[in-house]
């Protein structure tokens, strides 16, 4: 790959990165603080609205993209239309009018993140070795978000209005900057529609395999606390006083980065099953540190809890990805991994998000929330979800 044409999609992922954490990290603040009569359920509603682009997503790639027009021209207009759609959302007031605008972002935003793999992809001789590089700039890209937030304390002052501008005029910027990317013309032009194909439906075979079955129900359901760190961690933060919340989150994203440097010599050494739950046991022990910490003498609890996102997000969906793909063969690779994530990302945090809303809201108290009642149950959810993958799951990597 040509160095230019490297520095072209590390600014693309940087920006496609920055532009979703600038504002999906304060999203549940910015909804109970600056909307009008909001309360949980409508954090929950608006979070919600990613899982609905993520089950709307593969229709958009697989039947224009992939047939009709060239990944960076839709790239570019999707950016450029939710530059001012993400303008609107930051001077909005009331959630009535403030909820479509974002839904309509979102299912135009999530396919976006297949389309900059895809114009990476095109241009790699060997994806295994040169992806990583560049993707790792969209870790960054998410870092610097977080850390802007913080330093320019838009929570405290209660201006996260600001965010969206923020994210708004990055996506300016790579709306424009997309048309001069590398061109990625259709892979598959004039051939047949799948549905089946589109949502990597000819992949269900696999569940015939039992111990898959059983590690894609452990995704469904250990996506469902997920949906609790998403929803409810800035506010959590932000209600009990820690300053520039948004930029102590960020820590999370660099262990995310530090963990999957060092996941290879842990998987050499522990194999699908360890790692798999490890990634489990991280997320109950980030609940139950949330459940007990404070900003005061217990402050350490707060940032462990954060920073155990790498091995969260590392352990358990890097793992599953690569024992997918050990699984499925050639010639289902990515009707798997497109099948896989439309159960975590559409199904499991679909539910997680409808159910995260009315808990935190039953948890009200006059002075804020109970959040040790809050977290405890994600909690309680990640280890059934741990207990029951450890008594039933058995390690075998055979292809179907």
């Amino acid at each position: 790959m040509k160095s230019a044409v490297r520095v072209q999609l590390s600014f693309m992922m940087f920006l496609e990165f920055f532009i979703w954490g600038a504002w999906f990290v304060t999203l549940g603040t910015f909804v109970l603080k600056n909307l009008q009569d909001t309360n949980a359920n409508q954090v929950s509603v608006a979070f919600l609205t990613q899982s609905i682009g993520a089950v709307i997503a593969p229709f958009i790639v697989g039947i224009i993209a992939d047939r009709f027009i060239s990944a960076q021209v839709i790239l570019g207009a999707i950016h450029l239309i939710g530059a001012a759609l993400l303008w609107t959302c930051s001077g909005m007031t009331s959630f009535d009018s403030f909820y479509p605008v974002l839904l309509v972002y979102m299912i135009l935003y999530m396919p976006t993140l297949a389309l900059v793999n895809s114009i990476s992809f095109r241009q790699m001789s060997d994806p295994s070795k040169e992806f990583s590089t560049i993707r790792v700039f969209g870790t960054f890209g998410w870092i610097i978000a977080g850390l802007l937030i913080g330093w320019l304390n838009w929570e405290k002052s209660n201006t996260l209005g600001l965010t969206f501008k923020m994210a708004a005029g990055a996506s300016l910027l790579l709306g424009l900057f997309s048309f001069t990317l590398p061109k990625t013309p259709p892979a598959k032009k004039g051939t047949e529609i799948s549905v089946k194909e589109i949502l990597g439906l000819d992949a269900i075979r696999m569940l015939k395999n039992r111990s898959y079955l059983l590690f894609f129900l452990a995704s469904i359901a250990i996506c469902i606390p997920l949906a609790f760190y998403y929803n409810f961690t800035n506010p959590f933060l932000n209600e009990i006083g820690m300053t520039a919340a948004a930029g102590k989150q960020s820590l999370g994203q660099m262990s995310e980065f530090f963990f999957m440097l060092v996941m290879p010599l842990f998987f050499v050494r522990l194999g699908v099953k360890k790692m798999l739950a490890l990634g489990m046991l991280a997320w109950v022990l980030r609940y139950v540190l949330f459940a007990y910490g404070n900003v005061d003498s217990n402050y350490w609890m707060l940032i462990v809890g954060i920073v155990l996102h790498g091995i969260c997000y590392d352990f358990f969906f890097v793992t599953g990805q690569i024992y997918t793909d050990k699984l499925a063969g050639e010639e289902f690779k990515s009707s798997a991994q497109g099948f896989v994530t439309l159960a975590t990302y559409g199904v499991g945090m679909l539910i997680g998000f409808l159910i995260s809303g009315p808990i935190v809201e039953s948890y009200k108290t006059a002075s804020g929330h109970n959040w040790q009642g809050v977290w405890l149950i994600p909690a309680g959810i990640a280890a059934a979800v741990l207990v029951l993958f450890m008594l039933l799951f058995q390690d075998k990597t055979e292809k179907i």
